[in-house]
């Protein structure tokens, strides 16, 4: 997988030329990159994509590169990502009301075990929200 599969969703082709232009694209959008293309390009390539923003330094980099890792960040829903893009001025996902924009998952496909644990996180919630229920429910 390469930067090329990357240009296949809209909003990551965005982040890229934005990168590529030198703008900064805001810690929402080093995020949200780093969440993606983490599973498309090797870590000290990523490294160096995020480096072309001009907010972001090598170690800042470094840094964001190991959390999103160290803890697993499954790429971001629409939902997430427009979060994220109300929060900060560089606009994420540029047709914000296109239902389809900024929705990798359309677009791009990623390693099977990012399928695996975003199911095994929807089961997790259903079963605390069952559990919840149940204690509220009880005399």
């Amino acid at each position: 997988m390469a930067i090329d599969d990357l240009k296949a969703n809209g909003m990551m082709s965005h982040l890229l030329t934005s990168l590529e232009a030198g703008e900064d694209i805001g810690h929402y959008g080093r995020l949200v990159f780093a969440m993606v293309a983490r599973h498309f390009v090797e870590d000290a390539t990523l490294v160096d994509l995020l480096l072309q923003d001009p907010a972001c330094d090598e170690a800042q980099a470094h840094a964001l590169v190991e959390q999103v890792k160290g803890r697993d960040y499954s790429p971001p829903r629409r939902e997430k990502v427009l979060e994220f893009q109300s929060r900060q001025d560089f606009p994420l996902c540029p047709n914000k009301d296109d239902p389809d924009a900024c929705n990798v998952y359309k677009d791009l496909r990623f390693p099977e075990h990012v399928y695996a644990h975003i199911g095994e996180y929807r089961e997790q919630k259903a079963h605390a929200a069952s559990e919840e229920a149940d204690s509220a429910g009880a005399p």
